[in-house]
């Protein structure tokens, strides 16, 4: 960042500056590493090998076992455009035993080549259709945020149940160019 702040002005900068070090996107995992932008595929197929990468705009993105216990999430990768996207599905208990779940993208890049792209999500069923369309969220941003700011496909278990195979969720995911 080439800026030059005040030192009472840089910490507030810093939180948001897109040069600041990216720390890892993987949600669930408590791991501390930080990096540069770059760094962040290579960081992910070495120390996150359990994360499947599918090529293409048009993937189905499945769920395992969505009836565990607690709070779960599945992450899966997807490369298309010359870009790679962070596909999410957390579950967790929002009140009292009630779980919700969320899925939500996230490009491995700027907020700013984040706004080039968009996103649908479906769940299909019998006679049943659930659809979300966004941009996708820079991983800078995180789940979190895009949680914090509904920027995402929110159900609930029995909305889960009703569009799950055997315990298993697939979600169509698309990914398109603005």
């Amino acid at each position: 960042c080439s800026l030059t702040l005040h030192h009472t002005e840089k910490p507030k900068h810093e939180a948001v500056c897109e040069y600041r070090p990216y720390s890892c996107p993987c949600p669930g995992t408590s791991c501390d590493w930080e990096g540069s932008l770059e760094a962040v595929m290579s960081h992910l197929m070495h120390a996150h090998k359990s994360i499947t990468t599918l090529q293409g705009e048009d993937i189905i993105f499945l769920a395992t076992d969505i009836n565990l216990p607690g709070a779960v999430d599945w992450v899966m990768m997807q490369s298309c455009f010359s870009h790679h996207f962070m596909l999410v599905l957390k579950k967790q208990e929002k009140c009292e035993g009630h779980q919700q779940f969320f899925a939500t993208v996230l490009l491995i890049g700027t907020r700013k080549q984040a706004e080039n792209f968009q996103y649908r999500l479906e769940l299909h069923g019998n006679c049943h259709r659930l659809t979300w369309e966004a941009s996708p969220c820079s991983i800078h941003d995180g789940v979190s945020v895009a949680i914090r700011n509904s920027n995402c496909l929110v159900f609930d278990t029995a909305t889960a149940h009703l569009f799950a195979d055997n315990g298993n969720l697939g979600i169509n995911v698309t990914i398109s160019m603005c």
